[in-house]
């Protein structure tokens, strides 16, 4: 089968790789579509700590079974959870999965998806007509719908999210979801409408307005009550911790490059809880599910380009070479 692989680093092209075997309790998928992420470019660039090469790329997926079983049969379309979970480290017999010590991630610690044909554990798939763009962002999605669970969003919050790239967005319309005031900021104009269109009722533009003045503006002087942290700075690392809420809630997604100093007596004196998000819990597949099949995701304006597999190994360079014109890549398949 035809696969992308990254050979090295800044070396991605089309190779040939091994059929899959299938086993008892797997489903044989036939992929249509892929989407790539920030960790895709970060390993692309040799900046991705967990992976090691050669390896295909791809975690975010839209297939149909091929080989099924009675809850799933051939012909069916569905999205994938591309996690591993050991089922004895201290996450897992806590029931978060998500956070599992020993998880390898498809295309990260294990080769991806972005081949002809995979094969998943039943329990690691996920049913859905959508069209194949909206199932390929579900599992992105995800990662912001699991923070606004982690950050216990609800509808008396005011959520303000750093960072409208495609986890951002999914925190924004995961806070939408929740009946959330959705406060959206980033440097893209471009980015920002999405995002008003992804369900952020304010938007600040971190370049031009002054963030911290705009933030006391909205929320009458005390903060947001959760801020998620979407970018992985260093001085947006920090400004979570200045401007949210007394007794509110800092969720962190991105990993921060170098290492953050902190004026901790705001831990104290604010009380706060300061929360990391890893990856996702079936119930957030189902949540994002849920919302896309409501047509409340500005699908277009969040996917930017869609390609074949014969053109992903050049559109990961000029990705890498000009990230900021780029929000969603998807590589067609099927």
């Amino acid at each position: 089968m035809k696969a992308l692989s990254l050979l090295a680093a800044g070396d991605a092209r089309i190779t040939e790789v091994n059929e899959p075997t299938h086993l008892e309790g797997e489903l044989l998928l036939k992929v249509e579509m892929v989407g790539l992420c920030g960790s895709d470019l970060n390993s692309f660039r040799g900046r991705n700590p967990l992976i090691s090469y050669p390896r295909v790329l791809g975690h975010e997926i839209a297939a149909t079974v091929l080989k099924g079983d009675s809850a799933t049969p051939a012909g069916t379309r569905v999205t994938v959870s591309p996690y591993t979970s050991c089922g004895r480290c201290s996450s897992c017999r806590r029931g978060r999965e998500n956070a599992c010590q020993d998880n390898r991630t498809f295309g990260v610690q294990r080769d991806g998806a972005i081949t002809e044909r995979i094969v998943v554990p039943a329990s690691k798939v996920f049913p859905s007509t959508l069209p194949l763009k909206q199932l390929c962002l579900v599992e992105p999605l995800t990662v912001g719908f699991h923070a606004c669970a982690r950050g216990r969003v609800t509808s008396q919050d005011c959520v303000a999210v750093f960072g409208c790239g495609g986890i951002g967005l999914g925190a924004i319309s995961g806070a939408a979801f929740r009946g959330a005031r959705t406060i959206a900021i980033d440097l893209d104009d471009a980015k920002l409408e999405t995002a008003r269109l992804a369900g952020a009722t304010e938007l600040i533009h971190s370049g031009r307005d002054d963030v911290s003045a705009r933030l006391r503006e909205i929320t009458g002087g005390s903060g947001p009550d959760v801020v998620i942290e979407a970018i992985g700075l260093p001085e947006t690392f920090r400004m979570a911790v200045e401007e949210v809420a007394f007794t509110g809630r800092v969720v962190y997604i991105g990993y921060a490059k170098e290492p953050v100093a902190y004026e901790t007596r705001l831990f104290v004196q604010k009380e706060l809880d300061i929360l990391g998000s890893r990856n996702a819990q079936p119930q957030d597949f189902l949540d994002v599910i849920t919302m896309l099949e409501a047509g409340t995701f500005p699908v277009e304006e969040a996917v930017t380009a869609v390609v074949s597999l014969d053109e992903a190994p050049s559109i990961l360079s000029r990705w890498s070479e000009n990230p900021a014109a780029y929000t969603k890549i998807m590589i067609q398949l099927g």
